[in-house]
């Protein structure tokens, strides 16, 4: 079996991995500050350490398009895959939050449609959101991109091994995974990423070191959407 074929079967049994110099120290700070010169002229504060709707900025739509990106995920999604939601985070002395266990279960589509298995509707930044069916998460890829390094005193992302396979969770689940499952802390390097089913159970705890922790979230699809539904935003490769 080659190396490729390892490394997809690990990743279908274990939901995640972690592919170090996906993107260079220059590139890494290139991104961060046109990020940061981008959250610096907003009037909302909050975008400073998160913001959503990443992909109205030129330079993270020239990144989901790039080699560097389509060779994380294409082995994965195939050649038609595209991003369809960014998200920046960072961790700072006033923003140094606690994430509890859960899964990422929405979408950002184009404008609400009612539609079967498509449910919990919400508006958020002014984008429409819902909870779509399993198997539309199960065919998206998270791309998690680190810009500085991330130490264990960080407040690394944790997740579960092999919990994106259980599918959709109840509170119980969640709770029984947690106790018994297999938790690993996620500590890429600047420049490396954390690849990961949505499905996935993860978590963060706040840093005991605060101070940079900047992460440009992409998430990519494969499929286009049933029932007259349009993901919010289509980056396919340049």
């Amino acid at each position: 079996m080659s190396n490729q074929d390892d490394l997809g079967k690990s990743f279908a049994q274990q939901g995640f991995l972690i592919v170090e110099n996906v993107i260079s120290d220059e590139e890494a700070s290139g991104l961060a500050d046109a990020v940061e010169g981008y959250n610096a002229a907003s009037s909302d504060r909050a975008a400073l350490y998160g913001r959503r709707n990443l992909l109205r900025l030129p330079e993270i739509d020239r990144l989901a398009a790039s080699p560097q990106l389509r060779n994380v995920v294409e082995p994965f999604l195939g050649k038609g895959a595209f991003a369809v939601r960014g998200l920046w985070f960072d961790k700072l002395p006033a923003a140094n939050w606690r994430v509890a266990w859960h899964q990422d279960l929405t979408i950002a589509v184009c404008r609400r449609v009612e539609a079967p298995g498509f449910t919990a509707w919400s508006v958020k930044a002014g984008v429409e959101h819902v909870q779509p069916p399993d198997e539309v998460l199960a065919r998206m890829l998270t791309v998690r991109l680190h810009l500085d390094d991330c130490g264990v005193d960080a407040g690394p992302l944790r997740v579960i091994a092999g919990s994106h396979r259980a599918e959709r969770l109840s509170a119980e689940a969640i709770e029984r995974w947690t106790r018994d499952g297999r938790e690993i802390i996620c500590c890429p390097r600047r420049g490396g990423a954390l690849v990961m089913r949505p499905l996935l159970l993860h978590a963060s705890s706040p840093a005991n070191d605060p101070r940079h922790r900047r992460v440009i979230h992409l998430e990519f699809a494969a499929d286009d959407l049933p029932f007259g539904l349009e993901w919010q935003t289509r980056v396919a490769s340049s």
